[in-house]
C-alpha cells in the first residue's frame, strides 16, 4: 500500500502544481475529509480557507487559489514527503503573491494526506494561515 500512496501522492502534486484543477480534482474521494478551515467562520479576504466536502469543492478550492494569488510568482516546495502505509506527510514551503497588491508571503506547511483505493480520503494542510490572511488584508 505504501507504494500506491506515493504514486498517488506524487500525481496529486504534479497536478496541483500544473494547475489541472479538475484532473485534480478527480483524485479525491466522495466525501473527503478536509482540514483546511481556520479561521472556522471563514474570512473575507482569504476565501478559500474553509470546510470542503468532496470533489466539486476540491476543484472550486484550487480555482478560488489561483484566482487570488499570481501562478506564475508561485515558489512553493516540497522538502520532504514521509509514507506509512495509507497514510502521507508532506512537508514544505508555500511562497505565493496576493494578485491584488503583489503582496508576497512565505509559510512553511504540512499536509497530511491518506489513500484507499487510489483515491485521496483525508487532506489535512497546517500552513500559517495568519501570515496568509495578513498578506490579504495588506494588499
Amino acid at each position: 500500500m505504501s507504494d500506491d500512496t506515493r504514486d498517488v501522492v506524487a500525481e496529486l502534486l504534479r497536478r496541483m502544481a500544473e494547475g489541472d484543477h479538475d484532473r485534480t480534482s478527480e483524485l479525491f474521494a466522495e466525501p473527503v475529509d478536509w482540514g483546511l478551515a481556520w479561521p472556522a467562520e471563514g474570512h473575507p479576504a482569504v476565501p478559500w480557507i474553509r470546510p470542503r466536502s468532496g470533489r466539486a469543492d476540491v476543484a472550486d478550492h484550487f480555482r478560488s487559489l489561483e484566482a487570488h494569488h499570481v501562478p506564475e510568482l508561485n515558489g512553493t516546495s516540497v522538502r520532504w514527503i514521509l509514507v506509512d502505509g495509507a497514510h502521507a506527510v508532506v512537508l514544505g514551503e508555500i511562497r505565493q503573491t496576493v494578485r491584488d497588491g503583489g503582496a508576497a508571503y512565505t509559510s512553511p506547511f504540512a499536509l497530511h494526506l491518506t489513500v484507499q483505493d487510489g483515491l485521496v480520503t483525508r487532506f489535512h494542510i497546517y500552513e500559517d494561515s495568519l501570515t496568509v490572511a495578513r498578506a490579504f488584508t495588506r494588499s
